[in-house]
């Protein structure tokens, strides 16, 4: 095997593991109204709508700014007169399309990037202090930070409506199972060594 060949093959892995997490997240929507994808479920204003958005502006700045390849996706939520938190909810004049569609643009984009580039090309993250990095990092980077949301994201949708897994019809997440007597097996170990 060449060492092009090699590199396409670890790419495409990478790339592969990247959309299994994009799917989880998107599917965390699905059949869910307006106002369970908005709202805050938890302290901190965490929503799934917000995620989406997170996570495509992610994917816009790091596979377009920091490989000096343009997206020309505005994204006023970065301004500098714009809230830090801006990007991770979604006002109600934006819809639910417009964030999807932005998280789809995102992903043409990066696949212009990954199809352009090779795993050691450099670029630099102005938002790291302009550090030099590598597709190959930034792409293990995004991967790690969709899972993570995806994570946020399969907690919150279980609490909406009890629907777990990174897909439907998950195998780990067997509708078959004692689910309730779990539970119960987990609080009484914990009550019990928490009255130690």
């Amino acid at each position: 095997m060449s060492a092009s060949a090699s590199q396409d093959e670890q790419k495409a892995v990478l790339v592969d593991y990247l959309q299994a997490a994009r799917e989880a997240v998107l599917w965390k929507l699905d059949s869910l109204g307006e106002h369970d994808v908005r709202r805050p479920l938890t302290p901190t204003g965490t929503n799934l709508l917000g995620l989406v958005k997170h996570l495509a502006s992610n994917e816009l700045g790091y596979f377009g700014d920091t490989f000096d390849r343009p997206h020309g996706v505005e994204m006023p939520w970065y301004d500098d007169d714009a809230d830090p938190n801006d990007d991770l909810w979604v006002p109600a004049a934006q819809t639910r399309e417009e964030v999807v569609g932005l998280y789809r643009t995102a992903w043409a984009h990066a696949a212009g990037t990954f199809a352009a580039l090779d795993l050691d090309a450099v670029g630099h993250v102005p938002w790291w202090g302009d550090e030099a990095v590598t597709l190959q990092r930034v792409l293990v980077h995004v991967t790690t930070e969709t899972y993570r949301h995806a994570g946020h994201a399969d907690i919150l949708r279980e609490s909406l409506d009890g629907q777990a897994g990174r897909r439907p019809g998950d195998a780990s997440m067997d509708d078959r199972y004692d689910w309730a007597a779990y539970v119960d097996r987990v609080e009484q170990s914990a009550r019990e060594v928490g009255s130690r």
